[in-house]
């Protein structure tokens, strides 16, 4: 009988049915690579699944937006920081600070966000092109670029409206004068950073205006012809904000991911797609916080005015 009501038990036990915990839901603006490399890597360390949404910073936001009613995810990686100044601003994240975020600069952070890294804009150049090899934002506008200079549209990629809104808050008469002769160069804005720099890596045109640096280095790193030019009047960095959502259902395990973020694995993650570490004790890949000339601007005035500079640059690039 003890022996029955023993292989009973192992049996019930064995019946039992497990639940695995319940994926943790990240908005995430690429690279791809990294966004997938951080999910493995969170589950192997957790066992909590991640369930990816990767995509443009744009793309992201409107998601999140458009599920307001019935939201699903539980933290949100951007390529825009104006984007956590606005959810920020609209009370939509949940305070949190994480203990691996000390070594990350002041600027880069609040109790309701944190940067993961950031990268840097750049003009990035094709020297099969044939074209002279250029120094300066407003070297694009000489004759000798009519036709070969693509830049990403700011209504879809956040790092590219950081740098309009650097270079207009850096001088803004100069800024749209600028944007105006480009335009008259004949300039393309085909959509996304993608969509921008594609046509330069194929050698249908020539140079991209607010190339992120990041990409054109792994780029370079894996044999195409493109060199990152970071103009000496200054550029902008376009930090990538990670925020947990109020709405988040997994907070607990948000804050996790957030620390594994930011911990030394998952900042040599970033570190490994040549986007610069938020944490300065943490080695770059490419040029770092001190070897860039960077404007500094008031990013929460440029985002409370990004509407009204996303319609001021489509109708000055219309002309």
């Amino acid at each position: 009988m003890k022996q029955f009501v023993a292989a009973l038990a192992v049996g019930l036990v064995l019946a039992t049915p497990t639940f695995a915990a319940e994926p943790l839901v990240v908005y995430s603006a690429g690279p791809a690579s990294l966004s997938s490399a951080l999910a493995k890597a969170f589950e192997a360390k957790t066992g909590t699944p991640v369930e990816m949404f990767e995509s443009t910073a744009g793309k992201i936001m409107a998601r999140y937006q458009a599920e307001k009613s019935n939201p699903h995810a539980d933290v949100m990686i951007s390529a825009s920081w104006g984007h956590a100044l606005t959810l920020d601003e609209a009370g939509e994240l949940l305070p949190y600070t994480s203990p691996n975020a000390a070594q990350v600069p002041a600027a880069l952070k609040s109790d309701r966000y944190v940067a993961q890294g950031a990268a840097a804009l750049s003009i990035a150049y094709n020297p099969k092109s044939g074209l002279p090899a250029p120094q300066h934002w407003a070297d694009l506008t000489h004759p000798s670029y009519k036709g070969q200079v693509t830049m990403p549209d700011p209504a879809k990629s956040g790092s590219a409206l950081t740098l309009v809104q650097g270079l207009v808050a850096q001088d803004s008469a100069n800024a749209w004068t600028l944007f105006s002769q480009l335009a008259a160069n004949d300039l393309l804005v085909p959509g996304a950073n993608k969509a921008a720099l594609n046509p330069v890596l194929q050698g249908a045109k020539g140079v991209v205006f607010g190339a992120v640096d990041y990409i054109i280095i792994g780029a370079k790193a894996k044999g195409e012809s493109i060199e990152v030019v970071y103009p000496s009047e200054g550029t902008v960095l376009a930090p990538r904000p990670v925020m947990i959502l109020k709405s988040s259902r997994h907070a607990e395990t948000a804050k996790q991911f957030v620390d594994f973020l930011l911990s030394d694995q998952g900042q040599q993650l970033v570190a490994e797609e040549y986007i610069l570490p938020a944490r300065t004790d943490v080695p770059a890949k490419r040029p770092g916080w001190n070897e860039l000339a960077i404007i500094d601007f008031d990013a929460k005035q440029a985002a409370e005015q990004a509407t009204a500079t996303k319609a001021k640059f489509a109708s000055v690039i219309a002309k």
